[in-house]
């Protein structure tokens, strides 16, 4: 076996152990000095050149933005169509601290319906109205002490940066539940299954027909559809009297981080939006040749975004946005951006890079933001209204990860 073929070898097995489900692509680029030239297009200089000095003038911009966006990455939303709830079971969960709640929730439109259902857990007895994180791909709806995220497995003694109160084992939604906060999960295999063969039947199939072929150019993938049944989940929310609709945190992690951030985007009511190792199409920069790029994700996941996203494969510099614009939609509501060290596919410095350089827009609002420019040390969260943290290990939604969001809505919501 030659040295190349060898190390060709080697590659695709370490892929293989990080990603068991997938191998990932040869041709990523993991060396830092070619990452590329790039010129980040400003979030505060609007279509028409002007310079965006102030609240009104960002509603005119955050517009723009959101028509980019919706036109060459995630496609159209399209209108609302008329949904309709039902509780389809209200029971005590994990052992009376909280109650688990299933919510069907139907889409009717032109004669036609789609039904897939919200799975809540409430903490018990508590007199207020509970706020929530709302997300999808965070625990399994069946199951009956689901878990929405992974322990964090570290030798002891503990790296610096982290304590034993950052880590909950296998009990993080008990955790959750007790500091007083309601979890809620979507399952997107109701709303479009996460296969390029099937994702058409659902919600997109509802609205456009269960034919690939007729799909146009700007028509939304998976992706928006899932960030669109977060939103009929925030309707049922206003509904429910034990819930705190001002409250509500929209977060995910990789697609399902993805996923979030564009639900944040557009839906101003997520007063909070946690993007968690999201990488590309997410929270990092798209011009940065690093990890998984534009061409990657396209060629791996075509049915995730819109058709016109394609013409961007290897021509990141044509896009007329990057990522941090994304971030910045978020504006002046909470955001918190958190990478994993190792997890060089989803390019953590990309991530942190396009956080930076979304803060100028969350201070034009009157939030202090980040608060900082110099990236953080390893396991050292920072940030005031925008929050950020550099996790140690590998890509994942760790009960780490929990105990830092927790912390920051704690800090803004009580």
């Amino acid at each position: 076996m030659s040295r190349v073929v060898a190390r060709i070898f080697l590659a695709v097995m370490g892929a293989m152990m990080l990603f068991p489900d997938e191998v990932l692509p040869a041709d990523a680029n993991y060396d830092e000095a070619r990452a590329g030239d790039y010129q980040l297009p400003d979030p505060l200089v609007a279509a028409d050149g002007s310079q965006v000095t102030g609240a009104t003038g960002w509603r005119g911009r955050r517009a723009e933005l959101l028509e980019l966006f919706s036109r060459h990455v995630y496609g159209r939303t399209p209108a609302l169509c008329e949904i309709e709830f039902a509780t389809v079971s209200n029971v005590p969960a994990l052992d009376g601290i909280a109650t688990r709640k299933r919510i069907a929730i139907t889409a009717k439109h032109q004669g036609r319906s789609h039904t897939f259902h919200l799975v809540l857990f409430v903490p018990a007895g508590q007199g207020a109205p509970a706020p929530v994180f709302l997300g999808v791909r965070l625990f399994d709806n069946d199951a009956q002490r689901p878990q929405p995220g992974a322990p964090l497995e570290l030798a002891r003694p503990l790296p610096t940066g982290i304590a034993e109160s950052d880590l909950s084992g296998d009990r993080l939604m008990e955790t959750i539940l007790r500091r007083g906060y309601a979890v809620g999960n979507i399952d997107v295999e109701e709303v479009a299954p996460d296969d390029n063969a099937r994702y058409r039947r659902g919600i997109i199939g509802l609205y456009g027909g269960a034919d690939e072929a007729d799909r146009g150019a700007e028509e939304w993938g998976a992706l928006g559809a899932w960030a669109w049944s977060l939103s009929r989940a925030m309707d049922y929310v206003e509904t429910d009297a034990q819930l705190d609709a001002e409250r509500v945190a929209v977060i995910g992690h990789s697609r399902g981080g993805k996923t979030a951030l564009w639900a944040g985007a557009q839906d101003e009511r997520f007063a909070l939006v946690i993007s968690n190792n999201s990488g590309c199409g997410g929270a990092a920069l798209s011009r940065r040749n690093y990890g998984e790029t534009v061409r990657h994700i396209n060629e791996r996941f075509p049915f995730w975004f819109c058709k016109n996203f394609r013409a961007f494969n290897d021509r990141e510099n044509a896009l007329p946005v990057d990522q941090h614009e994304l971030l910045s939609l978020v504006a002046p509501r909470l955001l918190y951006v958190a990478s994993a060290a190792d997890d060089r596919w989803a390019d953590p410095r990309g991530e942190w890079l396009a956080t930076v350089a979304a803060d100028p827009v969350f201070r034009l609002l009157g939030q202090p933001g980040l608060g900082v420019s110099e990236a953080p040390s390893v396991n050292q969260p920072l940030g005031v209204s925008v929050g950020y943290h550099l996790r140690s290990g590998k890509h994942a939604l760790s009960d780490y990860d929990w105990m830092q969001y927790l912390r920051f809505a704690d800090r803004h919501w009580r």
